[in-house]
This record gives C-alpha cells, sequence and structure tokens, in this order.
C-alpha cells in the first residue's frame, strides 16, 4: 500500500507570483492541442482539402481556451459544489486552486465552437470533429494536474490493492487513486480510439460521436472507484453526479454516430 507523496502543489515562484502545477498542466494540455492540432491539418487529406490552415487552429485555441476556462469553473460550481460556491462566492474565481468540471468545459467548448463556426463560416460538425482526437490527450494532463493536488481521491480499496494509496491529507484508508484511472481511461485510451478512428475518411459527425459516447462510457465506469461528488442532487452511492451527466453523451454519442452513417456526408 503507497502514501500519497503529498506533492507541493507550486511548482515554482517568480517574486510574489506562485506557478502552480494544476496551471501548467492545462498549459501542456492546450500546447498538445496545438501541435496536435497542426499534425492533423497537414497530413489528413480531408483538412488540406478543405482549405484549413495554422491562423484557423489557433483561432480555435483562442476560442477553446474561454469555453474550457469559462464553462469548466461554471460546470463545477453549478453541478458539483453550488452550496459551498454560494457561500464563499470569492473562491469562484480561484481558478488556480483548481476545481474544474470536463462536463461544464464541454458546454462551454460547444459554445465557442458555435462561435467559430459563425466566424470562419465552417460546419459545425466539421469543426467537432476536427477537435475530438485533440481532447483526450489534455484531458490526461488535467487529471494528472489534479492527482498533484490531491484532489478527487478514490473510494476505500482493498488493502491488498498492490496501487491503494492513502491520502493523509483525507484520512488513512487505503484508495483508489482515481485521477490516475481517469488520466489512462478518459485521456490515455480515448485519445488512441479516436486518434486512429479519425485516421480514415469518416462521415461528417462520427469523430464527434465516437468522442461522445467514449468519453461518456470511460467516466460512467471511472466513477465506481472514485468518491462520488454530492453535486446538486445529494450524494448518491447508485449512481454519482458524474455518472448522471455521462449518461446523455453516452446516448447522444450512439445517436450521432449512427446518424452519421446513414447519412454519410
Amino acid at each position: 500500500m503507497m502514501t500519497f507523496p503529498q506533492f507541493d502543489p507550486v511548482a515554482f515562484s517568480l517574486g510574489p507570483f506562485a506557478v502552480r502545477w494544476y496551471g501548467l498542466m492545462y498549459l501542456a494540455a492546450f500546447l498538445q492541442f496545438w501541435w496536435l492540432g497542426k499534425l492533423r491539418i497537414q497530413t489528413h487529406p480531408y483538412y488540406q482539402r478543405t482549405g484549413w490552415t495554422v491562423q484557423h487552429l489557433d483561432d480555435l485555441l483562442f476560442y477553446g481556451v474561454l469555453g474550457v476556462i469559462v464553462g469548466g469553473r461554471l460546470g463545477e460550481v453549478l453541478f458539483y459544489a453550488p452550496g459551498y460556491y454560494f457561500s464563499h462566492p470569492t473562491q469562484i474565481f480561484a481558478v488556480w486552486k483548481g476545481g474544474m468540471s470536463f462536463h461544464g468545459g464541454f458546454l462551454g467548448v460547444l459554445v465557442a465552437m458555435t462561435l467559430f463556426a459563425r466566424k470562419t463560416g465552417k460546419h459545425w460538425l466539421e469543426i467537432t470533429d476536427f477537435i475530438a482526437p485533440l481532447v483526450p490527450l489534455g484531458l490526461a494532463a488535467g487529471r494528472i494536474g489534479n492527482f498533484i493536488n490531491g484532489e478527487l481521491w478514490g473510494r476505500v480499496a482493498d488493502p491488498s490493492l498492490p496501487w491503494a494509496m492513502v491520502f493523509p491529507h483525507v484520512d488513512n484508508l487505503p484508495r483508489h487513486p482515481s485521477p490516475l484511472y481517469q488520466a489512462g481511461l478518459e485521456g490515455v485510451a480515448l485519445f488512441i480510439i479516436l486518434w486512429l478512428f479519425a485516421r480514415g475518411d469518416r462521415p461528417r459527425g462520427a469523430v464527434s460521436g465516437a468522442f461522445l459516447a467514449g468519453y461518456g462510457c470511460f467516466r460512467f465506469l471511472a466513477e465506481y472507484f472514485r468518491t462520488p461528488d454530492a453535486g446538486i442532487f445529494g450524494l448518491s452511492e447508485v449512481i454519482s453526479m458524474g455518472q448522471w451527466l455521462s449518461l446523455p453523451m453516452i446516448v447522444a454519442g450512439g445517436v450521432m454516430l449512427a446518424w452519421a452513417y446513414r447519412q454519410r456526408v
């Protein structure tokens, strides 16, 4: 059984300014998004044929960053801890301390992509198909940031589990290191699946549908190892808040995949 190493959340300081690991993980997420996006533009025949450029990618990243930060924070506030944040409103803006909801960030990105589509005249699903394979490794970076912060610790585990971990700031019980599970499932595994799937000539909407279904399934599974959040519906030991929010994604992803292959646009 291992003990959580109690990382210093501050990576380094520049005078009075503290640079936190959590923020660096988000920076890494955005940088890998740009690099993979550039690779996708340069190597995928569809994006070469339809005139995608690095300037499009730069603008897309700008809109995406706004959607992730604003949507992710609002999702954390409204979906997972409304009581705390409404009692401590100044903490809503303390994003450097952690606390970002994927589902909120996802909704924020959808809004941002709508604005980008209007600006460029590109089809909305063409844009979401482009970004879908670029997202999972960024999610993995965010989960590693959660782990460094000592957040989102897992449910109590069997002490004989080799990688069971005690989080001293929580209690002395062995627990699943669930942020690492999520980094592996929603991050690395989902990236491999989507990157390989998106290399082919897929109908419009298929890659987006695969992302929705894949993320929803992996998140639903990972929630069984993560201490459930109270959320707006109260603590549930049967279906967690994360699972409730993932179910519509699974359904929507399956419907979108079926629709995409039927339409074959």
